[in-house]
Formats: C-alpha cells, structure tokens, sequence
C-alpha cells in the first residue's frame, strides 16, 4: 500500500459470537492498517471507547469492528432481533421467499435493497398505458433487525443436522399459509418513506449484503442496459 493514505482500525480476526462483551475482544481483533477510502463509517480504533457494550450480532473474520455493531448490554436482544442503531427507526415489508434470498435472512444480516418500479401514464383513450420501467439497487448495507414469518413467529436457522446444510430457516413449527416473510429493517426516516413508496408502487428484492461485500456505482437498470 505504498503511496496509499491508510488509517489504523480493529479488524476481526476469530469469529466473534453475538452477545459477547468489548471487554472479551481483544484476542479476536487486531488493529491493522487499511487505505482510508475503504474505511466504513463508525470504524474502531480504541476498545475502551466500547465500555460495557456487547456485539448485536455475530462477527466474522475480515469485518471491521464497527461501533453500530456494539449495543448495551441490557439492549441484546438475542438471536431473533438485534437492537436499532441510534438516529434510526423499525420498519416492516412482506416479502415472497424467493425476494429473501430463499428465506436465508436472519436478525443481524446486512442486506442489499433492489427496487423495481413501473411508470405509468394516461393516454388519450384514458387507459393507463406503462410507460417505462427501472430496477436499481438503492441501499446497500441495510441492518436487518428482525426476521419473521408472516404469522410474527420468529424465523430462526435449522439446528444442523448430520448430511443438510445449515443456515436454512426452520419452517416446520411456522404454520405460514402463504409462504411470505417479515423482514424488518433500521433506516432513517427518509429512507423509510422510499421504502413505503417501493412497496406501494412497485417490488423489492433483497440480497445478502455483508460487510466486506463490493459496492459499485448503482444506476437504474432499464430495458436498454438489460443487454449491453
């Protein structure tokens, strides 16, 4: 990195559990050197500025230690929901399956939100006639707070059992009739009423978006770019 303003942050080095207190971190971190431009905001340099505060999720190896991932203690919530960051508010949208990359979101992921809305105009015949439409990724990171299925029951991941992969949601105790989740996520206040218009008005996708995922220069992708 010669020749690259860097700054010195935490980065986890062992999995880190939820729930587990700043004062157990520092055999599971490590300051190191990174460029300044792919620093996230609210990055940590000191562990004593954590006090008491406990992670809200899980962390992984290669992450930054971010302090929007540290909660108070009384504040855990457990596996089901993670605490709301400051400044930030709760919202709920009802999602198919296969918009929540196949019913794989839990509590404390990090997800992306794809938004697909349909212009419609009146013609002079005045029938609603579409107009254009647009898909774009338009948050990126987003904190998932909850994860239910659509009776409010909490989606949690199976128990790993011998031969099946883990981190499917467990269904058999959900008695969901209709195959939808409720995904809640922490956004401001502008951004929720974005959020509200979408659902609205047109669809949402969610991918799973974790912290050291690549964020490129999003625009709006129409019929023109599908095939370039």
């Amino acid at each position: 990195m010669a020749g690259t303003e860097t700054s010195e942050v935490f980065v986890v080095q062992k999995a880190i559990p939820a729930g587990t207190p700043a004062s157990q971190l520092s055999d599971s971190v490590a300051m190191k050197p990174l460029p300044k431009s792919t620093l996230t905001e609210g990055t940590v340099t000191d562990l004593a500025d954590l006090g008491t505060k406990v992670t809200a999720v899980s962390l992984v190896p290669g992450e930054q230690l971010l302090s929007s991932r540290m909660v108070d203690a009384d504040a855990f919530l457990g596996p089901s929901r993670v605490a709301v960051p400051d400044g930030m508010q709760e919202i709920s949208i009802k999602l198919p399956i296969e918009r929540v990359v196949g019913g794989k979101i839990t509590a404390g992921d990090s997800v992306g939100v794809f938004i697909s809305l349909q212009e419609a105009s009146t013609n002079r015949a005045g029938d609603t006639a579409t107009q254009s439409a647009g898909t774009q990724l338009t948050f990126h990171k987003v904190l998932v707070t909850a994860a239910q299925f659509s009776n409010g029951s909490a989606a949690q991941p199976d128990t790993a059992k011998e031969g099946q992969t883990t981190g499917a949601l467990s269904s058999g105790n959900s008695n969901q009739s209709d195959g939808t989740y409720l995904i809640t996520l922490a956004r401001n206040s502008v951004d929720a009423e974005r959020l509200v218009y979408a659902v609205e008005f047109g669809k949402i996708y969610l991918s799973k978006e974790p912290a050291k995922a690549t964020e490129g220069n999003t625009v709006v992708v129409d019929k023109t770019r599908v095939f370039r």
